[in-house]
């Protein structure tokens, strides 16, 4: 399912994570830190992958669209 979201909303989810949480999502996922990471806004390609975010310029950072919001909705749940 997709979802869009503006970026400073998703940031300020993974801000709101619980410590050791992008872990616990990588590891529930099956990807590496560094792609959860680039989930929430990220650019660390290098040692993570994409994952579907598209980015487009617009008030509150801009919007994202999410194209899987598997990951979303379980930091939510973490929250």
């Amino acid at each position: 399912m997709t979802k869009k979201i503006t970026f400073n909303e998703l940031r300020k989810i993974k801000d709101s994570l619980p410590d050791g949480s992008i872990r616990q999502l990588s590891e529930e996922f099956e990807v590496e830190v560094e792609t959860v990471r680039n989930y929430f806004g990220g650019a660390n390609y290098e040692n993570g992958k994409s994952v579907g975010i598209h980015m487009e310029p617009g008030p509150d950072g801009g919007i994202v669209l999410l194209d899987d919001t598997a990951i979303l909705e379980r930091a939510k749940e973490l929250i």
